[in-house]
Order: C-alpha cells, then structure tokens, then sequence
C-alpha cells in the first residue's frame, strides 16, 4: 500500500480532540501521509492546544471547527455541513488524577459526548447513499485501562473483560459500551480500538513523561506514586497514529483492535531512564543538582491505582500488518530531545493552565 492513496480514495474525515495529544498527531499524520482531507472538531479545552498542529494547520486539506461535542445542535450542523467519509473519535478527558479530583467532566465529556456524537453520526449516516453508507466509519479511540488492572503475568485482549478502577476509566469503558450498542441496536458501521499509555512530543506537561523532564530541567522534584512499582506499556504516539489511521482505512466493522507498544517498563524505571537520558543530553543542571536521579521523590500512591496494564496487540498485527517502529529507548529519546528543543510550546501551555 502506497503511503498516498490516489484521488479516487480520498475522504473526508473528521477527527474530534484533534487539537489534543493524540488527536494532533493522528491529524498531523493525515495531512502529511495521506491525501484525506481532514475537518478537525475541539472545544480547546485545557488540553487542547492549536499550536500542535500549526505545522499542518496552513494545508488546503485541513478545516478546524471550534465545538463541544456534548452540544446536538454543533454536530448536527457540523455533519450537514461538511459530510464526512468517517470519524474518528478521539475527545476525552483523559487525566485519571483529574478524574479522582472531579469526576463530573469525565461523565459529561466522555459519556454524554460519545452518546451525542454517536446519534448525530447515526441520523447522517441513515442518509447517505448506499455506496457512502456502506463505506462510512465511525471509529472510536479508547483506552486500555477500561480492562483494570493485570498481576504479574499475562495481557489485554480484545476479549479481555472490562474491569475499570478510576472514574476516567469507567467513563471510557461506558463510552465503548455506548458505540457497541449503537452497532448492534442501529447498525452503525463502528470500529474501537483501546491502546496503551501514549508518549511522544506535544504530550500535556502534567502527565509522567514530561512532567519529569521539565521538573528535572528546572530542578524540581520528580514525583513517583508509591515506590514506583506500577507498570506501563508504553507507546509512542506517531506509532498509534499510525495504527488509527490504518484500523480505520482497513479495519473491519464491529471489530475492536488493541494497540500496544509492547514495552512494559515499570514507572520507576521510566524516570530512571529520562534522567539518564537528560544527564546525556542536557548534561549542564540547574543550581544545586548534582545528578538528576537525586530529584526522584517517592510521594503518597493515588486511590485505586492499577498495578500493571499490558497489550496484547496480536490480532492488528496479524490482521492489519502494523508494528510500532519504535523502541522505547528511540521513541524516549526522541521525546525528551524534543522538549529540550520546543520549550516555547511547552511553556505556553503552562502559563495558559496555571492563569
């Protein structure tokens, strides 16, 4: 398969959170490897950030819509208006420390607006054409922690029973289970897909990875939950946008596709390794740090926190031919050299956050 498809497959294709974490790098993906044309709905909540698109942002083939996908009449009318080819649903809270915090937004944002978004989709797809009917999709991202929490051994599958633990993850199990129903009950063309923990550049400074780099730039404590012990499967975000792309040009309907890094690491051994990372990198410290594994503080473990999240990511492998391209030490590497080197992004975010 070419990495341009021709015209003749060219669609148009919305993408809701695009201005997110992943959502900007599924969209920076379309416009620069395909020939979709891309419609890019967010509401530009906190975690939303134009700037993480900018490279792509000047495309013909690129529209933006400011909407809250909670809002009926916003989608309606978005749908009517530029008729799309598919959707991919990526707007969520995502933050489970926020979802502990404030439940409430999680609820609204990831149930409401998928029932939202899930109707109006429904009364736009019952009237297409047949030929655009049948080759409509709607795709809806998801995540792994809708399964719980694993023990020592073995991995999610696609069969794996939902068991989530945090409110986020409650509010995204239901979320599946809506888009689920709305295949079986309406017939509306879906695909799901649950990854593992992303990483990558543009990624919001308060999550794990680059909040310990830019604490450790600046000196300041590097905080780890417990003593660390929890376990990740890591993947690097350009790797899912890859993964997204492909389920839904060729992924088949009422599937659901698990995409995994395979790279367990427990968080520890993350923060270990970004500070060995910055002591080669970023080697000269700020004032009174003599190592940056000596900014490592071991800090009280958040309520209900899963142990170990794995992926089995067998069956997009076998069925679809994607592997990430990643390791964990080139994707990681790539991601703190790329903090060190767009500080103005990442500083702009935090000053937007903490007014």
């Amino acid at each position: 398969m070419s990495a341009h498809p021709s015209q003749a497959s060219q669609k148009k294709l919305m993408v809701t959170g695009g201005a997110g974490f992943i959502g900007s790098a599924v969209v920076r993906h379309l416009i620069e490897n395909t020939d979709h044309i891309v419609v890019n709905i967010d509401a530009l909540t906190y975690a939303g950030n134009l700037e993480s698109i900018a490279a792509v942002a000047s495309s013909p083939r690129y529209h933006f819509e400011q909407a809250d996908i909670t809002n009926a009449d916003a989608m309606t009318a978005l749908f009517n208006k530029h008729q799309p080819d598919g959707i991919l649903h990526l707007a969520a809270e995502s933050h489970v420390d926020r979802s502990i915090d404030g439940p409430s937004a999680f609820m609204q944002t990831n149930i409401i607006g998928t029932y939202t978004l899930l109707e109006a989709a429904r009364a736009y797809w019952s009237d297409l054409s047949d030929a655009r009917k049948t080759a409509f999709r709607f795709q809806h991202i998801s995540t792994d922690e809708v399964y719980g929490s694993l023990g020592e051994t073995g991995l999610f599958t696609e069969e794996t029973a939902y068991q989530p633990n945090s409110p986020y993850s409650a509010s995204k199990a239901a979320s599946d289970h809506l888009v689920r129903a709305w295949h079986h009950t309406y017939g509306l063309p879906v695909i799901t897909t649950n990854c593992s923990n992303n990483y990558g550049p543009y990624h919001f400074p308060e999550k794990l990875i680059p909040l310990v780099i830019l604490n450790a730039i600046e000196g300041k404590p590097l905080p780890v939950y417990g003593k660390g012990n929890q376990i990740r499967d890591w993947l690097y975000v350009e790797d899912h946008a890859r993964a997204l792309v492909l389920v839904h040009e060729q992924g088949a309907i009422g599937e659901v596709y698990n995409i995994g890094g395979h790279n367990e690491q427990r968080n520890i051994e993350v923060v270990q390794t970004i500070c060995d990372l910055l002591e080669e990198l970023k080697p000269e410290k700020p004032a009174g740090v003599a190592a940056y594994r000596d900014l490592i503080t071991f800090v009280q473990d958040r309520p209900g926190h899963d142990q170990r999240y794995a992926i089995d990511a067998s069956k997009i492998q076998r069925e679809l031919g994607w592997t990430p391209m990643e390791t964990f030490e080139s994707g990681l590497k790539k991601t703190v050299q790329w903090y060190l080197d767009n500080s103005s992004w990442w500083q702009r975010v935090l000053g937007i956050v903490n007014c």
